[in-house]
């Protein structure tokens, strides 16, 4: 099979007195998305896109909810372990595609950034990632953050994209080195050896 396709959501509700962050960004709000992670409603969907596409699970397999671990963590180690898992799979991103449904803040002003940070994070062209955002109007649904995300996956046949993608995924493992050092430091939790997966279908809220 040459390509495979991925779908991802999820959803986090507004919680005071926590930093915002969407698609690898802190945002200016009054009110975070409450998570055990940073909450960051975008790359956990991203990442359960790229995790189904290959059939590897979603983030609750690799990072169990309530795992100290991943107190506070940078959703961009949940999104890293994705992109080894597709390596293994010998796929690579054609493009993605999401939606966020919030009524605040305005993401339209930012998407553009936000493209470019989240095509940085998966190592594609800013072409391949479509950042949408929309309102939930007459859902009630105010207090609460979703995404949605599609990915096409395709086949990689060229030695030299598998080394591209080897050369981001290190890069990124070194910020996942510096989170475990201040999780060691501030929580008193152990480094981890291997991450096993736990097989849990919960996600990591």
């Amino acid at each position: 099979m040459d390509t495979r396709i991925g779908f991802g959501w999820d959803s986090h509700a507004f919680k005071p007195g926590v930093p915002l962050r969407i698609g690898g960004m802190t945002l200016e709000h009054d009110s975070g998305l409450a998570g055990h992670s940073d909450g960051d409603v975008l790359l956990h969907a991203i990442t359960d896109a790229l995790l189904g596409a290959v059939a590897a699970g979603d983030i609750g397999s690799f990072f169990p909810p309530g795992d100290p671990r991943w107190k506070d963590a940078d959703s961009a180690i949940f999104l890293n372990l994705a992109l080894e898992e597709i390596q293994h799979a010998g796929y690579g991103i054609v493009n993605v595609d999401t939606t966020l449904v919030l009524a605040a803040p305005k993401i339209s002003p930012i998407a553009g950034e936000m493209r470019v940070r989240v095509a940085e994070l998966l190592n594609v062209d800013l072409d391949q990632v479509s950042i949408k955002a929309k309102t939930p109007e007459g859902l009630g649904l105010d207090h609460v953050a979703q995404a949605h995300a599609v990915v096409l996956l395709e086949r990689v046949r060229d030695p030299e994209d598998l080394k591209s993608m080897s050369a981001v995924i290190q890069s990124q493992r070194e910020l996942e080195d510096v989170v475990e050092d201040l999780l060691t430091q501030v929580h008193g939790v152990p480094k981890r050896r291997e991450i096993v997966p736990a097989f849990d279908t919960e996600d990591i809220t």
